[in-house]
């Protein structure tokens, strides 16, 4: 039985649509609850979240992108067997392995590295609106919200700009490899494109050990910390696949959000206009406000008591930085979209505690440039005429669209 009066399905129309009046009722009535149709424990209020994130040892991170743990089909796990293991990564490890991969990996996000990024970006972003500015209207999401945070990663990782749109398809069939809620045959599909990925990073490390280089690659092979051992190569191959991921998932579907929020809100819309400012704080208040990843899991290693309930040892537990960025006891008139707000700080958009996102500077950076550079050069910008100009992804954790297609006056532009 459903622990709570309210039925949870993040995948429903209706959800999709607008899940943040249900997530308010679930807050009041059930902040914890078990889901017996997903087999969660879903918490909600952001005080509970933090109890959860600030508690490793209790809440282990192992699968923490898998919405359900129940073995793949024997038709993926026979494809997936020809490549590596896709863990230990930095999203879902604990303790001494993901402090040594944290320490590693950090180094490629100093203040320092992430600013000497800015013009790449910029001009990354101007080049992929020149490509479509003309046309008065496209998807966005097509034309452009995916190539900037892969371009900015590829760049990065020392990766050919031409291969992104291939790691683009790889990524998102990772994506739907760790929903597992596709047909067999698509299963099978998305398993031969996670062992592709793996192969072509194998490969591009292999060439970085024959030849060196200076790109992050290359610094995984031979970075280590006081009295530990270098990355292996199957470590390291990790590492930029777990990057090309995350960017994919959090950029992308922030990049989108944040365009439909502005545009339904033209008083804040007007705001940033005239207060360019403004512009950090709008990020974080779409990161706040739209949450691109809802929310990801994390499994109970004892029995423990959470928000008043039990939950026995084995649980799977649905830490819910969606609902929680909602949370009126943390964010006083938590509905009401205002990019003066100031939630920085405290907003769970990209995580807390030790498994924080690493990437969140580069992320704020790419953000910062992208939302005002398609305000600034697409004149009248508004949601296109038509049926599904904007549609949904079904992604149980995240949140965005995999269409946005919208329109603006193409010859002011």
């Amino acid at each position: 039985m459903n622990g709570c009066p309210v039925h949870f399905d993040p995948l429903s129309p209706e959800q999709l649509a607008d899940p943040y009046p249900l997530y308010a009722r679930m807050r009041d009535e059930c902040p914890v609850f078990h889901d017996a149709e997903h087999d969660l424990w879903i918490v909600t209020r952001y005080e509970d979240v933090m109890t959860v994130v600030r508690d490793p040892k209790t809440f282990s991170s192992e699968n923490a992108v898998r919405a359900s743990v129940q073995p793949l089909p024997a038709p993926v796990l026979a494809v997936l067997a020809e490549g590596w293991p896709l863990t230990p990564t930095l999203t879902d490890s604990d303790g001494d392995v993901h402090r040594r991969l944290r320490l590693l990996v950090s180094k490629a996000f100093t203040p320092r590295r992430v600013q000497e990024l800015e013009d790449t970006v910029r001009r990354t972003a101007d080049e992929l609106i020149d490509g479509f500015a003309g046309e008065g209207r496209a998807d966005v999401i097509d034309r452009f919200a995916w190539h900037l945070p892969l371009i900015t990663i590829a760049d990065v990782l020392g990766v050919p700009r031409e291969d992104v749109p291939l790691l683009h398809r790889w990524s998102y069939s990772w994506l739907r490899l760790m929903q597992a809620t596709d047909p067999v045959e698509d299963l099978v599909a998305c398993a031969s494109d996670v062992v592709s990925m793996q192969r072509y990073f194998m490969d591009a490390l292999g060439r970085r050990e024959r030849d060196g280089g200076s790109d992050l690659m290359a610094e995984l092979l031979t970075a280590r910390i006081a009295g530990g051992e270098p990355l292996t190569r199957v470590e390291a191959m990790r590492v930029p696949m777990n990057l090309i991921i995350a960017g994919h998932v959090t950029v992308t579907r922030a990049i989108g959000n944040g365009l439909t929020t502005l545009l339904a809100d033209p008083g804040q819309l007007e705001a940033v206009r005239r207060d360019p400012a403004l512009v950090p704080t709008m990020v974080e208040e779409i990161l706040r406000f739209e949450s691109p990843a809802q929310g990801l899991f994390r499994t109970v290693r004892e029995d423990t008591e959470l928000g008043g309930v039990g939950i026995p040892a084995g649980a799977r537990v649905m830490v819910h930085w969606g609902s929680g960025n909602r949370d009126e006891r943390v964010f006083p008139d938590a509905a009401r979209f205002d990019v003066a707000r100031d939630s920085a700080a405290s907003h769970l958009a990209f995580g807390k505690g030790v498994h924080a996102c690493l990437g969140a500077p580069l992320a704020r950076l790419q953000l910062r440039i992208a939302i005002p550079r398609l305000l600034d050069r697409l004149p009248g910008l508004r949601l296109a005429e038509g049926a599904d100009t904007a549609v949904r992804d079904t992604i149980f954790f995240a949140r965005g669209f995999k269409k946005l297609t919208l329109a603006w006056d193409a010859e002011a532009a």
